[in-house]
């Protein structure tokens, strides 16, 4: 809504997506937009680009950030590269929030703030990305998503508690906005004003033929539009796919191996119970006592719960494992939980959540799966693991021959490799000079991962599907951004030419009607009174709170024009698809009365105050910078702009 007022002045620096923040912020979804603590920071290495209040940011933290921020925007646009990331502003954006956010924490630090281990460990338990289909704490993928992104636990949680503290310092900040009534009531008078006029259309077809330009003028034109032609630089890759299908023979799994996994997997197979549970779990071991008693008193479990607060949606837990149930409480829960009968209830168990009563709902028996059942499973589990090893022993295998300055045509005969040679694409996957070249699948992975690379590079392993198909690349030739010459777009030049030029004469048309209408003449008097025969202008109406941008709508660009001109005066506007020219004339203004819509002043004043919360953050956040003892290595980040943007750069 406040897009229209501000014109972009509170906006912060948009680069493609920039969503920037160690792993803690990105995986957890909450703090201010700051990147991890300034310990992860500090042990980096790489040598310091900045520190604050002696906590050194190194070169290294840094640089990984700006890799796994392009990661994350070339999933939203294909075609980005390093250098182009880079000239948008994304390695001073990042490292300017770096900064801010040391100065921040160290503040909070020195005011004694602090985040507890138990909000600590809430928050790990609300990370999407560390739960199961179930929506609850898993192990295994806490584990996992730490090993992808390469921190351990302490740094996780050094970084979430640094977030915390963040939050701590800078909610307040920000929520102290306030924006008065009367403020919005203005703003929300102009939103719902309303404007009238006319709209009339200088289009390029009604300029004729124009004089047909000569040799000389086509070469000229060609000249002074050279970027207008500029094909982007081009990559010719040449490289070698392979995965589980050069190691299925020594992959197949054997009898033998199938036995063994059976046997390694006898629990899984074996027949067991499973079992459904209601649970109550009390604080307070006095009250768990007196729970159990009014059971063994002949109240049922349901009514107990009930009279100690519990809903049905509360107690019921269904199917448990032994040991789902020893993860979510203790192995002393599980244990009595699966020594109870059917229809009956534990004693009261204590773990580190209070003391746990529970109800054996129902015990049903799996039959066990004889090993012909899961052949088929387990071999193919088997081949799996097999296919992995034989890969990884492939690579580095192909890895060490050209770290010896194997070529690339040298891998692919001794692996028995097909070579593949692409035509020179762009970063987008087009080939300009083979429009009928379709690109394979993979081209884009490759370009990625070649986008830093030169003709003199040694060939790489890139993953294409992970621990299934990779490629050995290497960049044949790079062909730099340059025009065609003008001999093979001739026709194109000439006739962009004569649509220039006529574009300029429907110009020169226009702003003579403009020029008519400013000086008093009627719009349609002055479009009747143009040199060439054009449609009278049209009426044209429309309300401010209309013309403001929405996600997948078009405004018409005389509707918003509108409201850039004073009543009785008119402009040119080109039209978006460049067939000509549009005059806009505004008539009258209509002001908008706010007792009529109540609702747009209280949304504005909502908005408004979001804005000034943002700039009392961004002035605290300065002022908190003055006091400290902030130094910046500009030499560094420039020398790490150079090592990151490479020859592209």
């Amino acid at each position: 809504m406040l897009s229209f007022f501000r014109r972009g002045i509170w906006a912060k620096l948009m680069l493609v997506i920039l969503a920037i923040g160690l792993f803690a912020i990105v995986i957890t979804g909450f703090g201010t937009g700051g990147v991890g603590g300034i310990d992860s920071l500090a042990g980096g290495g790489g040598g310091s680009l900045a520190s604050v209040e002696g906590e050194s940011i190194s070169a290294k933290d840094v640089q990984d950030q700006v890799r796994r921020q392009l990661r994350q925007a070339q999933e939203r646009q294909p075609g980005l590269d390093m250098p182009a990331f880079l000239r948008g502003g994304a390695l001073e954006e990042i490292f300017n929030q770096l900064v801010t956010l040391s100065a921040r924490t160290v503040f909070a630090r020195d005011q004694g703030l602090a985040a507890p281990k138990a909000l600590v460990d809430r928050q790990i338990l609300a990370i999407p990305s560390f739960q199961n289909l179930a929506g609850q704490f898993d192990e295994a993928a806490f584990r996992r998503a730490l090993a992808e992104e390469g921190i351990s636990e302490g740094q996780l949680r050094a970084d979430i508690a640094k977030s915390l503290i963040e939050r701590q310092l800078m909610l307040p900040v920000a929520a102290s906005a306030y924006v008065p009534e009367g403020l919005a009531t203005q703003y929300a008078a102009l939103w719902l004003e309303g404007r009238t006029g006319t709209v009339g259309e200088v289009p390029v077809s009604a300029m004729g033929g124009g004089i047909e330009p000569t040799e000389a003028d086509i070469a000229k034109f060609y000249q002074t539009n050279r970027a207008r032609y500029t094909i982007p630089e081009r990559r010719a890759l040449r490289y070698a796919l392979f995965g589980t299908e050069q190691v299925a023979a020594s992959a197949a799994a054997t009898e033998a191996e199938i036995a063994a996994r059976y046997k390694s997997a006898s629990a899984q197979y074996a027949a067991r119970e499973s079992r459904s549970f209601s649970e109550v779990v009390l604080q307070d071991e006095k009250a768990a006592r007196a729970f159990a008693q009014r059971i063994a008193g002949g109240m049922s479990f349901a009514q107990a719960a009930q009279q100690a607060g519990f809903g049905p949606s509360d107690t019921a837990r269904g199917e448990l494992s032994r040991d789902e149930i020893a993860k979510r409480s203790s192995a002393a829960v599980a244990a009595a939980a699966y020594s109870t009968p059917q229809g009956k209830t534990t004693a009261p168990v204590k773990s580190p959540f209070g003391w746990h009563i529970i109800r054996v709902d129902s015990v049903r028996t799996i039959p066990g799966k004889p090993l012909e059942a899961v052949r088929a499973e387990l071999a193919a589990a088997i081949q799996s693991d097999k296919s992995i090893e034989a890969l990884t022993d492939m690579i580095n295998r192909i890895d060490r021959a050209t770290g010896d300055g194997a070529s690339l045509a040298d891998v692919a005969r001794t692996e028995k490799l097909t070579l593949v040679e692409t035509p020179p694409v762009t970063g987008a996957g087009a080939a300009p000079d083979n429009p009928g070249w379709t690109a394979p699948p993979e081209i884009q992975t490759l370009l990625r991962a070649a986008s830093g690379m030169t003709e003199d590079d040694d060939p790489l392993v890139e993953t294409i599907v992970e621990n299934q198909r990779f490629a050995l690349v290497q960049v044949a030739r790079v062909i730099p951004a340059a025009p065609p010459p003008l001999a093979s777009i001739h026709d194109r030049v000439k006739s962009d030419l004569i649509a220039r030029r006529a574009l300029d004469r429907a110009r020169a048309v226009a702003a003579s009607i403009v020029a008519k209408i400013n000086a008093g003449t009627a719009p349609a008097a002055a479009f009747a009174q143009a040199d060439v025969r054009l449609p009278a202008p049209a009426p044209l109406s429309a309300k401010r709170n209309e013309t403001l941008p929405r996600q997948g709508v078009r405004i018409p660009v005389e509707r918003s024009t509108l409201f850039t001109l004073a009543p009785g005066k008119a402009t040119l506007k080109a039209k978006p698809d460049g067939s000509g020219w549009l005059v806009v004339h505004l008539g009258s203004i209509q002001r908008g009365d706010p007792a009529k819509s109540p609702e747009v002043a209280v949304g504005l004043r909502a908005e408004f105050a979001q804005v000034m919360g943002d700039e009392y953050d961004r002035q605290f956040t300065e002022a908190i910078k003055v006091g400290m003892d902030v130094e910046r290595n500009d030499k560094a980040v420039a020398a790490l702009r150079k090592q990151l943007g490479g020859a592209g750069q």
